[in-house]
């Protein structure tokens, strides 16, 4: 299972909210690009990146985002305001590894659909769910989508991945979070990536047992430190099996 370390960008400085709150956002001081030389260097072989300032409509990170691209040493699973085929080609000839796209997804499916074929491996489709409802423009917009018919109406659209997060939850109910991501996972196409369900070295050994499961996104934990990356990569990795010994 990959672990992605993930970085949220608002107004140029790291961040994590509470279920999508951006007037209440937890700031860190800490350098983003510094970061995410860090995560490289900690052995992940991805990174996540949200710029929240982009869901907004506001494009101030936008050179902060291309910098981290460039030097962080990592491919960049990015998200954040890819509302059309300009702005997803635009992040992908910039070096981007893959772009999720969440509200242009649920506006022009057609649309998304086609550039998953254009660019394959490098589309991530992403569904958040509030109360049994995709939620669009950057969790504030309720959809009149359930997230089971949702998925199943891409059925085999080559993405990348899938980014499930469980908006209502959001920390709060482990248990119901799995729930909801194996039950969808269970039924993607793509591999699904977990968003919003580590918290801890345990919370990755449960996770990665689960069917069609590829990875998690892991933010909010390592800035609290509450879990190191290099002890998340490592529980990320799959047991070796025991061996009989014959005497």
């Amino acid at each position: 299972m990959m672990v992605f370390p993930t970085m949220e960008l608002l107004d140029g400085r790291c961040v994590t909210l509470e279920k999508g709150r951006l007037e209440e956002p937890l700031i860190w001081h800490v350098d983003p690009v510094e970061k995410a030389k860090e995560f490289a260097v900690a052995g992940a072989e991805w990174m996540h990146l949200t710029d929240f300032n982009a869901i907004q409509g506001d494009d101030s990170n936008k050179e902060l985002v291309a910098e981290i691209i460039r030097v962080a040493g990592i491919p960049v699973q990015l998200g954040g305001g890819m509302r059309s085929r300009d702005s997803i080609e635009s992040w992908i000839e910039q070096g981007a590894g893959r772009v999720v796209v969440g509200t242009l997804a649920a506006l022009d499916p057609t649309l998304v659909w086609e550039m998953a074929k254009q660019y394959p491996d490098q589309i991530v489709l992403a569904v958040d769910v509030w109360q049994g409802q995709v939620m669009t423009e950057g969790w504030r917009q309720a959809g009149a989508f359930e997230p089971e018919s949702y998925i199943a109406a891409f059925g085999a659209a080559p993405f990348a991945g899938i980014i499930v997060t469980d908006i209502d939850s959001d920390m709060s109910d482990l248990d119901a979070q799995l729930g909801l991501i194996s039950g969808l996972a269970a039924k993607a196409q793509a591999p699904v990536i977990a968003s919003g369900v580590v918290r801890c070295v345990d919370d990755l050994s449960r996770l990665k047992y689960l069917s069609n499961i590829s990875g998690a996104l892991v933010g909010r934990a390592l800035f609290r430190k509450t879990l190191t990356l290099e002890d998340a990569l490592k529980a990320a990795q799959p047991q070796p099996e025991e061996i009989a010994e014959f005497i």
